[in-house]
């Protein structure tokens, strides 16, 4: 059944509760029973626990008694039980065990992080005690390896920004730079490898801009992502920085229109020389001998007819 009436602490007047069972759709109520219990909303604790270490999950209650019921359940947008009919339910069947009331977890994974209850039910004098506590589970994961995002060249004088991003860590990840190896501190002004170099680093987001990137900033860029539980680095890219090449351009233009110029000055002397009306008067030729020859087949094939 389910408790609907709010429990209160040892010592305070007993409230009465009601018990229903849903049935096909239906809510079936029974007779209202006399209850004590304990239950402080503002005694809710958080629980931290790092991914694949363990973690015990406390229920908070004065004594444990041979008629004693417990059950825990996992809150979220379904109540999915984890301790039920005195044993463990689910993935925790393997990797928890019950000790007194509280649970101990022997493989934290990110997916148990959650908001669990125990409720714990016992007959006394009184009528039925009742109980409940309610733990928080925060799971710490470490930062996988960050994905990097490097160009492979770039242009001096441009704005080129890098990228690194990790989706695992938590808590979420501060991010730092590194230059050939070598770390780039948050102000260019102060350090020695960057002092010719305008950029602006987020440790937050994970992103390096260059506002007008030069030829001394080339070099081998890597990424750390960290966190309080653990760091990873990216693998080094290399950015290749160049300068505009203005004569290397103007050679180019240079080059095409010289071969413009001959492409024209070729016609112009194949005009003069007539190869262009030598091939028309070629090709009229041999239209007008095409003819004939279709006449004289017309000539015969008319006079053979005509005999």
């Amino acid at each position: 059944g389910t408790v609907t009436s709010v429990l209160f602490f040892h010592g305070q007047p007993c409230r009465l509760y009601r018990r229903h069972l849903p049935t096909r759709g239906l809510t079936r109520f029974f007779k209202d029973h006399k209850a004590c219990g304990f239950s402080d909303p503002k005694d809710h604790h958080v629980v931290t626990a790092i991914e694949y270490q363990e973690v015990i999950l406390a229920c908070k209650y004065p004594k444990k008694t041979v008629s004693s019921r417990l059950e825990w359940k996992k809150l979220g947008r379904g109540i999915s039980f984890v301790y039920y009919q005195q044993a463990l339910q689910g993935a925790f069947k393997d990797r928890a065990e019950l000790i007194d009331f509280s649970i101990r977890i022997k493989n934290v994974t990110r997916n148990d992080a959650g908001k669990y209850r125990c409720e714990i039910s016992a007959p006394s004098e009184q009528g039925q005690n009742l109980a409940e506590d309610t733990v928080t589970l925060e799971v710490l994961v470490a930062p996988a390896v960050p994905s990097c995002e490097v160009p492979s060249s770039a242009l001096s004088g441009t704005t080129v920004e890098l990228r690194c991003q990790d989706k695992e860590g938590n808590p979420a990840p501060e991010y730092t730079w590194f230059k050939d190896g070598i770390r780039l501190s948050g102000n260019p002004r102060l350090d020695a490898q960057s002092t010719n170099s305008s950029y602006t680093m987020n440790v937050k987001s994970g992103s390096l801009q260059f506002n007008a990137v030069s030829k001394l900033d080339s070099g081998e860029y890597s990424c750390e992502a960290r966190n309080s539980v653990g760091h990873r680095k990216c693998p080094g890219k290399r950015m290749q920085v160049d300068d505009l090449n203005i004569s290397g351009i103007i050679a180019a233009v240079v080059v095409v229109a010289i071969v413009i110029s001959l492409c024209g000055l070729g016609v112009c002397y194949a005009q003069r020389k007539g190869y262009f009306s030598k091939e028309t008067s070629f090709q009229k030729s041999g239209s007008a001998s095409k003819a004939p020859t279709m006449s004289e087949n017309d000539f015969k094939h008319t006079k053979s007819f005509i005999i």
